[in-house]
């Protein structure tokens, strides 16, 4: 055991020495650091522990690089993250403003659109071409305009006149094409640009013609609201324009048949007879509706034997074929009333002509006739409302003794007289449904108003003036200023 410790501490003792030497070998103080093998022995021990050290600093150093790179990587990872989010980002606030500027732009296309169907049912509402051009700037300003004016054609020689016009319009009238005067090209589809105009160059000028089926009939000439239009606009007034050439185009062709019928009505219209002893007075008012004319007619006229016939009669429908057919109706009973026969005989005949010869035309009427005599009057209707007699004393009756059927319906019938006989002061009244039927109340209701209505006047005022009398008996019943049927009136008065 001693000689195993001795060994363990020679070892000590030569490592203590080696290094001991190496030591005084640094600092040059022992002159053995001089000796070779012990100096490489030295390095060598020295050499090793370094490399040790560097391996162990390569290690660390490839750890370094690779959390570098990692690092790098994940900052390039984020940076690739940001701009996506980024490219996300603006990616959605285009859609949301491309979103954004499609609905503004619905939006602005189902105003164009409510406009144009509120500004043509206006336009279409009515019948009278002054009317649609006053409107015409009430739609426009200050929406779509700030200034409105129509040019419309003179179509009694066939030609139009430029003077105080622009030359854009003269130039839309010609040619029938809108066109833009500005000093700036206006970009509007379908609109020809053109320099501005010498009567209003500091303003642009929007002519648009006004077309209609067989010549224009004018032309639109518009001012901006603000510095000029929006295309789509544009392209909406120049569909209103269109729109309103077709409604005054209407208009007029309206109010040239109004013209023809009322002129015809008016000219088959009886004058009435004088008469000794009797008075006679008749009102026609047309319906406020439509061509203002329809198949309501009365007349009056003497028979061979001196009595005289009375007529009041209604041609279903409206317009010149019941113009054209109460016509022929009223020249059929005054042929068939030379022969003589009573009313009931005459409506009978006047049932078989229209029942062979007119099969879709039906009428309903009545006949008063008042002897020679003066004091026996015979009557008959067929399908009409009733005719109202006034006593002298004031009491009313009404004359509802079994009538015919209207006339012209596919059944044989023999329409029956009746008679009554009259006293000086009484007055009798014919009358069609339009004086007295109403929608919503019928037809009986009106008949009692008149028997009122004819009840309040006294024999001498019917005596005195049985004109006023007639129109004194129209205006209660005719309060409303809205008639939806013509209305026919004829009083007889036998004198007191």
């Amino acid at each position: 055991m001693l000689e195993q410790v001795s060994g363990e501490d020679a070892e000590v003792g030569a490592g203590a020495g080696r290094n001991e030497r190496l030591g005084r070998g640094a600092t040059g103080a022992d002159p053995a650091t001089e000796d070779p093998a012990a100096l490489s022995e030295a390095l060598l021990g020295a050499d090793e522990d370094t490399a040790v050290v560097l391996e162990r600093l390569a290690e660390q150093e490839e750890l370094v690089a690779f959390h570098r790179e990692e690092l790098h990587q994940t900052n390039q990872g984020v940076v690739v993250l940001h701009a996506e989010l980024d490219a996300a980002g603006r990616a959605q606030q285009e859609a949301f403003a491309a979103e954004r500027r499609a609905r503004e732009e619905a939006e602005n296309a189902r105003h164009r659109l409510t406009f144009l169907a509120d500004a043509s049912a206006a336009l279409n509402a009515s019948l009278n071409h002054d009317e649609i051009v006053r409107r015409l700037p009430e739609l426009l300003v200050p929406r779509y305009a700030a200034g409105v004016d129509v040019w419309l054609f003179d179509h009694e020689d066939g030609r139009y006149r430029p003077a105080d016009h622009s030359g854009a319009a003269v130039l839309a009238a010609r040619t029938g094409r809108p066109q833009y005067a500005a000093d700036h090209p206006g970009g509007l589809p379908g609109v020809d640009d053109r320099p501005p105009s010498a009567l209003a160059p500091e303003r642009p000028l929007l002519c648009l013609p006004l077309p209609a089926r067989r010549t224009p009939l004018g032309v639109l000439t518009l001012t901006p609201p603000g510095e000029r239009w929006d295309p789509d606009d544009a392209v909406m007034l120049i569909e209103l324009a269109r729109r309103a050439g077709t409604a005054m185009d209407n208009a007029r062709r309206f109010e040239h048949n109004r013209d023809i019928a009322e002129t015809l009505q008016r000219a088959l219209l009886t004058e009435l007879p004088a008469t000794p002893g009797l008075s006679l007075a008749a009102r026609y008012l047309p319906a406020t509706h439509g061509l203002n004319i329809g198949g309501d007619w009365y007349d009056a006229f003497r028979q061979r034997d001196g009595s005289l016939i009375t007529v009041i009669g209604d041609v279903t429908g409206h317009g010149l074929h019941a113009a054209v057919m109460m016509s022929q109706l009223r020249t059929a009973l005054r042929a068939y009333a030379v022969d003589g026969g009573g009313p009931g005989r005459l409506l009978t005949r006047l049932h078989g002509y229209l029942r062979h010869l007119q099969p879709d035309l039906f009428a309903t009427a009545v006949i008063a006739r008042f002897h020679p005599d003066g004091h026996t009057l015979t009557w008959a209707a067929a399908g009409h409302p009733p005719p109202v007699l006034r006593l002298p004393d004031g009491r009313v009756r009404i004359l509802d003794a079994k009538p015919g059927a209207m006339l012209g319906i596919p059944l044989h019938q023999e329409i029956a007289d009746h008679t009554e006989r009259l006293t000086p002061g009484t007055t009798l009244a014919l009358y069609t449904d339009g004086l007295v039927e109403r929608r919503a109340l019928g037809i009986d209701p009106g008949i009692e108003r008149l028997a009122q209505s004819l009840g309040t006047f006294g024999s001498a005022d019917l005596d005195a003036d049985l004109e006023e009398s007639a129109d004194r008996i129209l205006h209660p019943l005719l309060s409303d200023s809205e008639r939806e049927d013509d209305v026919c009136l004829l009083l007889c008065h036998l004198h007191g």
